[in-house]
């Protein structure tokens, strides 16, 4: 099958893209976070290393199901002190924790500006928690023999929901670090296993 630019005709309850086990592809995807700092900035980081797939069943009754791995060892936030402590117990606790998870089963519409999202768990130091994550789809596209699809996918979590609990506070009051996590997730597929 060639899918050369083409968008797929589906159910909102189904991912726009063929039948299949869509490996991710890392080189040309991104795991990046914000936070606020100090009230009145934003820090942004990454994490490199990232694993997952998508499996979409060929029948339609049968749910779509996501699964990611990512090392979080591979922080970089562009400052290597804070890359340590981010990796510190009082953060992530790479040693005791060195991957966190996302497994979803529940694709469903969404917002018209957003019409996909995935319900799912994420992991991170032990702790699971609920999280949908908003998707747009970016298309897909078949080159050289591999067909691609791209996603753009974000959501928000509360870091102390999953034992983030550094609590340094400014002079005036107020969070060194904020308790909210954007994570901003730009993920290239690639479709490994047609069915």
């Amino acid at each position: 099958m060639t899918y050369e630019n083409q968008t797929v005709a589906t159910q909102a309850t189904e991912l726009p893209v063929p039948p299949g086990v869509w490996e991710v592809d890392a080189a040309h995807s991104r795991v990046a976070f914000s936070v606020r700092h100090m009230t009145i900035a934003t820090v942004y980081g990454r994490f490199g290393e990232v694993t997952g797939w998508v499996t979409v069943p060929a029948d339609p009754t049968v749910e779509s199901t996501v699964e990611a791995t990512i090392a979080v060892a591979s922080v970089s936030s562009g400052h290597p002190k804070r890359d340590e402590l981010i990796r510190s117990p009082e953060f992530l606790d790479v040693q005791a924790f060195p991957h966190m998870t996302f497994s979803g089963s529940s694709i469903s519409g969404s917002t018209p500006n957003r019409p996909y999202a995935v319900d799912g768990e994420l992991t991170i130091k032990g702790t699971s928690r609920p999280v949908r994550l908003d998707i747009d789809f970016g298309g897909f596209v078949t080159h050289r023999g591999a067909t691609r699809a791209g996603f753009h996918a974000t959501t928000s979590i509360n870091r102390r929901d999953f034992g983030l609990t550094f609590g340094a506070l400014l002079d005036a009051g107020g969070a060194v670090v904020s308790d909210r996590v954007d994570i901003t997730l730009d993920i290239e597929l690639v479709l490994s296993d047609a069915r």
